[in-house]
């Protein structure tokens, strides 16, 4: 297959839909099955997972769902190794080997080193990770060398100029944070296109907060299109980037299937007055939005009290777009019965560990949240 998918839309494996909303590694591996169904019968290719995706159970139904139903050249596979998992240079291929057992391939289309920040970079580059991937890649054992990011543009630059042999990069963009100050999409994406690296795109909806829009914003869209849902505009925004090579959708349903797939099949790139009309949403997002949280779920794997923290900050969220009231807010979201009754960890259990945010690729106060939550709930 060729480097570039021909269909801007991959399928993120990290929001697959789940038997136990509690259970990150519960994934409804039927359900899966026919999303993948229809993601292929509609031109689509490109999955992306990782090492400790759902829980590090996503490798796993990458090879039920997909790998041992489909001939091997109807797809292509990105998996990611994460520094978190590794302290020293044979954890590399431990890793990577029991990536291949999970999957149940011979080699992988594109590997990512992952999520580098200037504190992974540091391990990345002590453990030798990138000259690592580069023997693989000339082993055969992937194709194309990649890696994903969260940090500033000038960390970037920097990494690029040192590693020119890097073929793509992941880059989160979405018209939220196109001119944020903590994720600035856009000069991200500018260094990557000053190196001629293609981009591969993670989390153009923000977890979801781009699904769901403010009753104000919402109508800007509508007004423009009526036909067109919420999340098509942050997916056609990021999409409509020359350089983007792939959009990652971290689908969690076969509503989301089918709508995501209907409107990429033929894309359409927006005009200069849409992607305006989606900057002009952004901003009046932000200024309402309290904890700019994406539900990656980095945080939860590792949390000794097993509280769904990405739920308590969309709750949070959810109730700074509404403006409810404490009692409404189990009411009004399906999921924040559970959270508020106590099943699993609740928000005043955190220990205040750290592991959360050593691991948040957004640099999140996390406990300093979870505290907040807790007092706001009590309250």
């Amino acid at each position: 297959m060729d480097f570039k998918p021909k269909k801007k839309l991959g399928f993120g494996l990290m929001r697959m839909p789940l038997l136990d909303p509690s259970d990150e590694a519960s994934v409804d591996v039927e359900q899966v099955c026919r999303m993948v169904d229809v993601f292929l019968e509609r031109g689509f290719t490109y999955f992306d997972t990782a090492w400790m995706y759902h829980d590090f159970n996503s490798e796993n139904v990458v090879k039920t769902a997909l790998v041992d139903r489909y001939p091997r050249d109807s797809f292509t596979i990105a998996t990611k190794l994460h520094g978190e998992y590794i302290k020293t240079r044979e954890d590399r291929d431990k890793i990577f080997y029991e990536q291949m057992r999970k999957t149940g391939v011979d080699f992988f289309d594109y590997y990512l080193i992952h999520g580098i920040d200037a504190e992974l970079l540091e391990i990345y580059e002590e453990l030798d990770c990138f000259h690592w991937l580069l023997e693989k890649k000339e082993a055969g054992l992937v194709r194309h060398a990649g890696f994903s990011f969260h940090d500033t543009p000038e960390l970037l630059d920097e990494i690029l100029t040192k590693h020119p042999e890097m073929e793509f990069v992941q880059l989160m963009i979405n018209y939220l944070d196109w001119e944020s100050e903590w994720v600035q999409s856009r000069a991200c994406y500018e260094v990557a296109v000053k190196h001629g690296k293609p981009v591969t795109v993670m989390e153009p909806v923000r977890g979801g907060t781009l699904a769901r829009l403010p009753e104000d914003v919402e109508k800007l869209f509508t007004q423009q299109d009526p036909e067109m849902s919420a999340p098509s505009w942050a997916i056609r925004f990021v999409a409509s980037l020359d350089d983007v090579m792939v959009v990652l959708s971290g689908m969690s349903s076969m509503e989301q299937m089918e709508d995501n797939t209907s409107y990429m099949a033929d894309f359409k790139p927006l005009s200069e007055d849409e992607k305006n009309l989606c900057l002009k949403a952004g901003k009046m997002i932000i200024s309402k939005l309290a904890i700019p949280c994406t539900a990656c779920s980095y945080c939860t794997s590792g949390c000794p009290m097993k509280i769904a923290i990405p739920k308590y900050f969309k709750m949070y969220n959810d109730n700074t777009f509404d403006d409810l009231e404490v009692s409404e807010w189990s009411v009004k979201y399906s999921d924040y019965p559970q959270l508020l009754s106590g099943e699993g960890g609740k928000a005043t259990d955190c220990l205040a560990c750290g592991q959360c945010e050593g691991v948040c690729p957004q640099h999140l106060p996390i406990i300093e949240n979870l505290r907040k939550i807790a007092e706001h709930i009590e309250e």
